[in-house]
């Protein structure tokens, strides 16, 4: 009789264990599950026309165009069934000409428009969420990557004459096995279409004649970096029309890379320059976005924790990157979070901002300064570049309005901003790491496993 009352005892605390462990193993999905629900902190975007003729500003679903050469605001038209963006956009770009205009992000939409009239002309459909967005320099074909990790064309044969096109399907040419590609940029002489991941690599690849039947060919892989890949811009002039590849990554280096052989030619850590102009900040230093001056002279780069840019020479010839100036945005807390600089190189454009704050009354805004003077800079040494104040910027008032949206913002939120975009940027790209006991436990309770009948 005492031995079955033991046993009864032992099985209720056993039972009673495994009771606490499954209800923390669910409560640990749950978790995940309500993290992975919430909507993502998206951050705040800037494209600048190549020749100065408008800016475009992108927070959450709300494009945001200004038009620098009649100084006044531009109302975006969009005939087809969807109504602009639905959610977030991730990437806007101007075309070589600055004639097109591409919008991306998580509303699987790829948007094409016309800059002289500033009308929808294409509608593509992505499977995925997009995650980047580029355009080939002969303005033939929008290319567009996934968060799986697929990079799909599309050609605009047809839509050159500004005249709306409903039928335009993206076609998928290569992928980098579901790693989350975080930028696509084609080579100035067009040769070749870059892409970069979360998992470190650059892939370099042949633009063929007829990309539709699919970039087959690889001409290398950039390895070096040993986090998340950022940014990429290419530098060229004259000297070197082919150019080099510049990368940011999430480990604190800008690269310079000759992607014909796929050799590292230079390795810049500006995390050392972080801790210059910000010695009480150690902890976030990946680089956000880089942008080139269009005599690949200059680079300027943004830096998660750092209230301005960094501005580095670029020696093409030496192959080689130097730090050159730390430019500071003075009176309040602005930490950029894209770039964006004309081919003359005199006027540098930035944006800080988000959409989704979490916690705040404002849901998104964005803020914008300007630096000039950057094109001195090789030239004198002791020319300082400037941030304009806001009544110097170009298009003044009525621009800023536009670009920013009227409502006054706290400079409590602007901190807050850059902490949420920076959680969101490393729960994005940084891969989370698992015991063995977590790995197991994920594997058994994955929903995506294929029963056979």
């Amino acid at each position: 009789m005492e031995e079955t009352q033991m046993e009864e005892e032992c099985k209720k605390e056993i039972n009673g264990t495994q009771i606490e462990e499954k209800e923390s193993e669910d409560t640990q999905i749950n978790d995940d599950r309500d993290s992975n629900s919430q909507t993502e902190v998206a951050p705040a975007l800037i494209a600048v026309h190549p020749f100065d003729q408008s800016i475009a500003v992108a927070v959450g679903s709300d494009l945001r165009i200004f038009n620098l050469a009649k100084n006044c605001c531009v109302s975006l038209v969009d005939e087809s069934k969807e109504i602009l963006h639905r959610d977030s956009i991730r990437d806007v770009r101007f075309s070589e000409t600055g004639k097109l205009l591409v919008s991306a992000g998580d509303d699987k939409l790829v948007k094409i428009w016309s800059t002289e009239t500033w009308q929808c002309l294409c509608t593509v459909n992505s499977e995925k969420r997009v995650s980047a967005v580029a355009i080939s320099k002969d303005e033939q074909y929008v290319g567009f990557a996934d968060k799986f990790g697929v990079v799909w064309i599309v050609d605009l044969e047809g839509i050159a004459e500004n005249q709306p096109v409903s039928n335009k399907k993206a076609v998928a040419i290569f992928g980098h096995y579901c790693s989350i590609v975080t930028s696509l940029e084609f080579s100035p002489d067009g040769h070749f279409i870059v892409s970069a991941d979360r998992d470190f690599k650059i892939r370099v690849s042949v633009f063929p004649k007829n990309p539709l039947k699919g970039v087959h060919e690889i001409q290398s892989f950039c390895l070096g970096h040993s986090e998340f890949v950022s940014c990429l811009t290419f530098v060229n002039n004259s000297d070197f029309p082919q150019g080099f590849l510049v990368s940011g990554s999430g480990d604190s280096t800008v690269c310079l890379w000759n992607v014909t052989s796929g050799s590292l030619l230079c390795t810049h850590e500006v995390g050392r320059e972080l801790m210059k102009a910000s010695p009480s900040d150690e902890s976030h230093s990946a680089v956000t976005d880089v942008c080139a001056a269009g005599d690949g002279s200059l680079v300027a780069v943004a830096i998660q924790s750092l209230q301005g840019i960094l501005l580095l020479s670029c020696d093409l010839s030496a192959g080689k990157l130097s730090t050159l100036k730390v430019v500071s945005v003075p009176g309040e807390t602005f930490i950029p979070t894209r770039l964006g600089m004309t081919l003359s190189g005199n006027l540098l454009w930035m944006v800080t901002g988000a959409s989704n704050l979490p916690g705040s009354k404002t849901a998104s805004f964005a803020r914008i300064k300007l630096v000039s003077s950057l094109k001195k800079i090789s030239n004198d040494s002791d020319f300082e570049p400037r941030v304009l104040k806001d009544e110097e910027i170009p298009g003044g008032e009525q621009l800023l309005q536009k670009l920013q949206g009227s409502v006054s913002i706290e400079s409590a939120v602007f901190a807050a901003a850059a902490d949420a975009i920076n959680a969101a940027m490393s729960n994005l790209l940084r891969k989370k790491q698992y015991s063995d006991e977590k790995r197991d436990f994920r594997k058994k309770t994955r929903n995506d496993k294929k029963f056979q009948q």
